[in-house]
């Protein structure tokens, strides 16, 4: 394989100013690659070599002359296909959607284009971000990089795929329920959930919008804070100097710990040992809200998705992978009361929260209780799918519940991710875990 196709974001970027690699040449290899890769096809919905390529030529051009826009100016990265691009489809995994042709980039898009990011294409997702398996048999089911047989994890799931095979340097998704940490987790990279609010969804296909947020997948913490610094159109978080030494943390054990795999278990436990091995101190945490708020999910997920999705769903619902329509027709049980009382226990329940973890510097969990199912028993066993795409999202929705920032971070152990949700704001979390895979890698 093409060595720069291995290369992390930021060492492309400094490669790139140095003059040592070609943003041309680069985004090439990576658009050929994607071409020739037996699992391009379930990677990418769809590439975008036109627009590459001219935006490659720009930003060789700057770094000529020394005029480069950012340190990601000239890296190429992909886009989950629910990220509007200008002239190109942006369908979100669903047949309802299929040639849905934007005018404009979403507002990240922009900000990231302005920052010299070279966009590479679109990526295959689940049908309306609405699972964290990955599985999408409208379109395609993106493979694990452990095991094509197995998902990738959704929703971004071909984002997650995209980076893990080689095929771009980084890729963006979106985090509703773990969507962006899930597919990474399960497939040994870095994935961000940002907090909701922080980066714009304008231009974005939305599934719940009081829950959905933007993050990027990369191959490492230094790639991920430049990628929000690009999205947000902004400085990028300062990771210089940050440790462990003197870090307090609390490992949540209500709900996260129940009913884990052996390799998401093992890897916790070994990653946490890591951790105080490099200074930090752990303390074991019961959190009775956690229960409440998770008894809260399908009133206010399903609520949200299926008032946005609605007359589109009804209009056509034979377009639609029937489990995926199940979940959306799920929030028809609920009422407007429902609906607003949920979000008043919510509320309550991230009081007690936020009172809980106030002396913590972070919350740590396993990012997800299970390894990637086999794509063939999801497609063939209804309640083993429905079971394991609940269970799927348990942990990660822990943040986006709680309204928090986190991070997963590979732990060498395949598939099993260590999760750290932050008690501040994305500064500070990066700064932690940028020490944290420093103490995960030896």
């Amino acid at each position: 394989m093409d060595e720069r196709l291995g290369m992390s974001a930021a060492e492309l970027g400094r490669a790139i100013g140095r003059g040592a690699v070609d943003p041309v040449e680069l985004t090439r290899a990576c658009l050929d690659a994607a071409a020739a890769h037996p699992m391009g096809a379930r990677i990418y919905a769809r590439l975008t070599p036109e627009r590459a390529e001219a935006e490659a030529h720009a930003a060789a051009e700057r770094a000529r002359s020394g005029q480069r826009l950012s340190p990601l100016d000239g890296v190429p990265a992909s886009w989950k296909d629910l990220f509007d691009t200008a002239g190109v489809a942006t369908e979100a995994g669903s047949a309802l959607l299929a040639g849905r042709v934007p005018k404009r980039d979403a507002r990240v898009l922009r900000n990231a284009t302005a920052a010299g990011l070279v966009c590479l294409g679109k990526t295959h997702m689940s049908e309306l971000a609405f699972s964290g398996l990955g599985l999408n048999p409208i379109t395609e089911t993106a493979p694990c990089v452990h095991d094509p047989a197995r998902v990738a994890g959704g929703s971004s799931s071909g984002a997650a795929a995209s980076v893990a095979h080689g095929l771009a340097p980084v890729a963006v998704g979106s985090d509703t329920g773990g969507s962006v940490r899930i597919p990474a987790a399960w497939n040994d990279l870095v994935g961000l959930k940002t907090t909701h609010g922080r980066l714009s969804l304008e231009g974005v296909v939305p599934l719940c919008e009081t829950f959905d947020t933007v993050g990027p997948l990369a191959r490492t913490v230094e790639d991920a804070a430049l990628m929000l610094g690009l999205l947000e159109g902004g400085p990028a978080p300062d990771l210089r100097g940050a440790s462990l030494k003197g870090r307090r943390f609390a490992a949540l054990q209500t709900v996260v710990m129940d009913d884990l795999d052996d390799a998401p278990a093992r890897a916790f436990a070994d990653a946490t040992a890591a951790l105080q091995d490099a200074g930090a101190q752990i303390t074991p945490l019961e959190a009775p809200e956690i229960a409440h708020a998770m008894e809260l999910s399908g009133v206010l997920f399903t609520t949200d998705a299926y008032g946005y999705w609605r007359d589109s769903i009804e209009a056509h619902p034979e377009a639609m992978y029937p489990p995926i329509l199940e979940r959306f027709r799920a929030g028809q049980a609920h009422s407007g009361p429902d609906y607003v009382a949920g979000w008043i226990a919510l509320r309550h329940y991230r009081a007690q929260w936020a009172a809980r973890v106030a002396g913590f510097d972070g919350v740590l969990m396993p990012s997800c209780p299970s390894v990637p199912p086999e794509i063939d028993r999801l497609q063939t066993d209804g309640a083993y799918y429905v079971r394991e795409n609940l269970r799927v999202l348990r942990n990660t929705r822990v943040a986006n519940l709680m309204g928090l920032c986190a991070v997963t971070l590979p732990t060498g152990v395949p598939s099993s991710g260590l999760m750290i949700a932050s008690t501040g704001r994305e500064e500070s979390l990066l700064r932690i875990a940028h020490a944290a895979e420093a103490a995960l890698a030896g």
